[in-house]
């Protein structure tokens, strides 16, 4: 494609571009006079001229002003500095830009934010398995302790740690970058919740968690399409929340039913819950709420975006009156 040159492209200030248009716009008014009424103004020409410039760099001062602000806070941008922003007092484009040029900023900012909290707390998410690996390595090779079972455990358990936060952020990059496929197939809803629950029973049982499960679901078929691993990763990790904070003796209730064009898939557990104030920043990554617990901080985060892909909703709601605790309720459309 051919671009044809721009005229006034050589021209650094738009002042001055303005003032050409002016400019070329009397000289031909003044050639029409010539022409047509034969004679030539001059000093009342030159002098309306000499008016027209002046006026026209009062007003194209102010209306050149937001690029000016745009160019040293891109500049400063550029350096890493996301706090400037543009004075957007006019209507025209010049104004719709400078709030485009904000929003930016703004957003920028937002993401620059994002980038450093993820970096510190992904530090301090390694920085406590590496620690505790550290010191019984050095514990054994200093001959001060004996590799016993308890300790290669301890190992073991911290070497799993590590393993797990660096799938889960492996998964996150994945999902947030969109490069996640979905199988979709239709999944029997019951049969599915029952085999999660067997592998949260298991696992629950191997960490020495006394908590029971129990299923319930309607006895009539119930189908929903989706990708069967990434919602088995969704509801394993929130069977396993629940499981960590349910106490000892407690139970984890999971619930599926049918309601019009979705399905509504509950689970909840009888621990302290969580307060409505921190019920949607559980979501966000490296976020636990004020529950203690061992998680890394990353499982509810993937499975809210994993949730979204099927075009879902999955949120902390209030619990009932016969059973406290945390109620996190999934709905997935059923078409």
């Amino acid at each position: 494609m051919i671009r044809l040159p721009r005229p006034l492209d050589p021209v650094r200030s738009i002042k001055i571009k303005i003032g050409m248009i002016l400019i070329g716009a009397g000289a031909a008014g003044m050639a029409w006079f010539t022409l047509w009424l034969g004679w030539f103004p001059v000093w009342t020409s030159v002098t309306a001229i000499v008016v027209a410039l002046t006026t026209l760099q009062f007003l194209a001062h102010g209306m050149t002003s937001p690029l000016r602000e745009m160019t040293a806070a891109a500049k400063a941008m550029a350096q890493g500095d996301y706090t400037r922003r543009v004075r957007a007092t006019s209507q025209d484009e010049v104004g719709q830009l400078a709030e485009a040029f904000n929003q930016m900023a703004a957003d920028l900012a937002a993401a620059d934010q994002q980038r450093r909290e993820l970096i510190a707390n992904v530090s301090h998410e390694l920085r406590t398995p590496i620690t505790a690996l550290q010191g019984l390595l050095e514990n054994l090779v200093d001959g001060v302790a004996e590799p016993d079972p308890e300790m290669l455990q301890t190992a073991l358990t911290q070497t799993e740690r590590l393993g797990r936060l660096v799938t889960e952020l492996l998964d996150l990059s994945r999902v947030e970058a969109g490069v996640i496929p979905l199988t979709r197939t239709p999944i029997d809803v019951p049969a599915f919740l029952d085999e999660v629950v067997r592998e949260a029973q298991v696992n629950a049982a191997g960490a020495g968690r006394d908590v029971r499960f129990e299923v319930s679901t309607p006895p009539a078929v119930m189908m929903v399409p989706g990708d069967r691993e990434r919602l088995h990763q969704v509801f394993a990790n929130l069977l396993d929340n629940a499981a960590r904070h349910s106490p000892p003796g407690g139970t984890v209730l999971v619930r599926a039913e049918r309601r019009d064009d979705h399905l509504l898939l509950a689970v909840a557990d009888e621990g302290a819950g969580i307060p409505e104030a921190e019920r949607n920043r559980v979501f966000e990554r490296f976020t636990r709420g004020e529950r203690a617990g061992g998680g890394t901080g990353l499982g509810l985060a993937i499975a809210r975006w994993v949730v979204q892909l099927h075009h879902g909703t999955i949120a902390v709601v209030d619990p009932d009156r016969t059973h406290r605790g945390c109620h996190i309720h999934v709905t997935l459309p059923t078409a």
